[in-house]
């Protein structure tokens, strides 16, 4: 941008949605980029965010009412002109705190500003104004019950079909609601430098609210802590950021000092945390990435959080290490995924094509083949994912098993949880966490 004025939210979120459907960006890394160099306050940031975050969880259903009011077929519409509206119409149905002045007016300005067509800024008012005269607007319906709950809560056809076969409509429906809601701040504390109750103390002292997590140990909720990396106690190692279900998927491992880990697929890191902490600083956590980058990103982590036991290591998992064969305790293979377990924190990875997903499976059944190499006779080898997709979790551990006698499911016990079978899938609408599947195996001795 050629002028030197400030950017306002609305221009960052609008910005933000079109590189997301234009190039296919990914809406948190993008929307990052554009705050930093609009420079927006922290108010207006936050406004930003939610803006951004609340369209993508919300765009086929505000599409649904835009196009009743909207002479033009939406996605005939130049791309900054449907996200202006959806921005806008997002305002007017779900936030009650904002003018209805403001998100009209700001929405015509800027397509004025961003647009080609002069007459677009006209259209976008009068589609606005239109909406806001119709004072209620209908509960929205398709032509059957899986099209209604697709515009409902925003999720193509396709998924909620994979859902509905799982859970029936009902189940189904309380998961996309729970993929729509706004996921709770998590941290893990370091319990090599602290405890839960004094990081509480320390958090509050510096602002920042916390209390400790209903079900699972050592962890805290927090409320408005801003930037984490202004916070001494983040800086000084206290506590990561991790969720329930993928702190768990550790847990089932159940580690103990001395023991030599590997963790096949490791950055951003929070699973080699999670082993660190709980061999208690004492034994070998191998953390492997195929991204030199993220080597430094492991490297950081380990460093701030005082983990010498990690060991950042530059290795595919898909590639046989010889000298890695028969030598691990424990080895953790938290495989490249859909993803569609945390829909609630990346919302615009339901919108993405389903097509190279199917080749999902046998990749990573053959990371999980080529790891169960490296487990000691006796070892535990866990299998999780971030996806809620039976092919991608039961169907590539049973597989595998069918390949591998000398494996076996093993029972295993978590915080808060009754005795699990082997496997456990964790469903953000029961069990209030990401979406996520765990595996516990033993090689036989």
């Amino acid at each position: 941008m050629s002028d030197t004025r400030t950017m306002s939210a609305r221009e960052a979120a609008m910005l933000t949605l079109a590189a997301c459907e234009r190039q296919g960006a990914w809406s948190e890394g993008f929307l990052k980029k554009t705050l930093r160099e609009g420079k927006l306050d922290r108010r207006e940031a936050a406004l930003a965010t939610r803006l951004c975050f609340g369209v993508l969880q919300n765009q086929m259903l505000l599409d649904w009412y835009l196009a009743r009011f909207c002479k033009m077929k939406l996605d005939k519409l130049e791309l900054n002109v449907r996200c202006s509206l959806r921005i806008a119409a997002y305002q007017l149905l779900f936030l009650d705190k904002i003018p209805a002045s403001a998100a009209v007016n700001e929405a015509v300005e800027l397509t004025r500003r961003y647009c080609r067509n002069p007459r677009a800024a006209g259209m976008v008012n009068g589609v606005l104004r239109a909406m806001l005269r119709a004072g209620e607007l209908p509960e929205p319906e398709g032509k059957d019950p899986i099209e209604t709950l697709s515009i409902r809560y925003s999720h193509p056809r396709w998924l909620v079909e994979e859902f509905v076969s799982r859970l029936g409509v009902d189940g189904a429906a309380a998961l996309l609601a729970a993929d729509n809601g706004q996921p709770p701040v998590t941290a893990q504390v370091n319990t090599v430098k602290t405890t839960a109750e004094a990081l509480t103390d320390t958090l509050q002292t510096e602002g920042a609210e916390a209390e400790l997590h209903p079900w699972l140990p050592d962890c805290l909720i927090l409320k408005g802590t801003g930037d984490l990396e202004h916070l001494r106690s983040f800086r000084n190692g206290l506590f990561y950021i991790q969720d329930p279900a993928a702190r768990l998927a550790v847990t089932a491992a159940d580690l103990t000092p001395g023991m030599r880990v590997l963790d096949a697929c490791a950055a951003p890191g929070g699973k080699s945390f999670a082993a660190a902490i709980d061999l208690r600083n004492r034994g070998q956590v191998v953390s492997c990435d195929i991204h030199p980058h993220k080597i430094k990103l492991l490297e950081a982590g380990r460093d701030r959080l005082g983990l010498s036991v990690m060991e950042p290591t530059l290795q595919s998992a898909s590639e046989f290490s010889p000298e890695w064969e028969n030598a691990f305790d424990a080895v953790l293979t938290d495989v490249p995924c859909s993803g569609l377990g945390v829909i609630r924190k990346k919302p615009d990875i339901r919108y993405k094509d389903p097509g190279p997903m199917e080749g999902l499976p046998a990749i990573q059944g053959a990371i999980l083949s080529n790891c169960a190499r490296y487990v000691k006779p006796g070892g535990v080898l866990i299998y999780s994912t971030c996806t809620l997709l039976e092919r991608e979790n039961e169907g590539v551990v049973e597989a595998f098993l069918a390949d591998h006698s000398e494996f076996a499911l093993e029972p295993f016990e978590l915080p808060h949880f009754a005795e699990q079978d082997g496997m456990m899938t964790f469903w953000p609408h029961v069990h209030h966490t990401d979406g996520f599947f765990v595996a516990r195996l033993r090689k036989r001795g």
